[in-house]
């Protein structure tokens, strides 16, 4: 089953930006990541993975079908919390997906402390079976 994890920057204890962060906080939080991320392809349960921009380069585009779409930046910036970026995963349970959530959330963050960010674990639609 194909589940999405969507880690979000900006919430639990390492929430601050991680321009902030010491440079070894960054390549431990970088190290930890990436074995989650070695470890799932070697299992070959990751499907896709990417990091994004921050809210400063986003659009939001909406359009009622008539006439041009109106295109404004976005999200607005009093944001303190965004999608930082996602991975895709094809697992046999939930319960598999959200024992990779609980890893990824407790990624080191500033001085070596588990960030508890935030991570979303939604399943992937697919299919005529599929539950609306």
């Amino acid at each position: 089953m194909k589940y999405m994890l969507l880690m979000n920057y900006g919430s639990g204890p390492g929430a601050n930006p991680i321009t902030e962060w010491a440079p070894e906080d960054i390549k431990a939080s970088w190290a930890h990541m990436g074995a989650i991320q070695e470890e799932l392809t070697a299992r070959g349960e990751l499907v896709g993975a990417e990091g994004l921009t921050g809210p400063e380069a986003a659009k939001v585009v909406t359009h009622d079908g008539v006439g041009a779409p109106v295109v404004t930046d976005g999200p607005f910036p009093e944001s303190k919390e965004f999608l930082a970026g996602y991975w895709l995963i094809d697992v046999e349970s939930e319960e598999r997906a959200v024992e990779i959530a609980a890893r990824t959330s407790a990624a080191p963050g500033p001085g070596g402390k588990p960030s508890a960010r935030e991570i979303q674990v939604r399943p992937v639609m697919s299919g005529p079976d599929m539950e609306l």
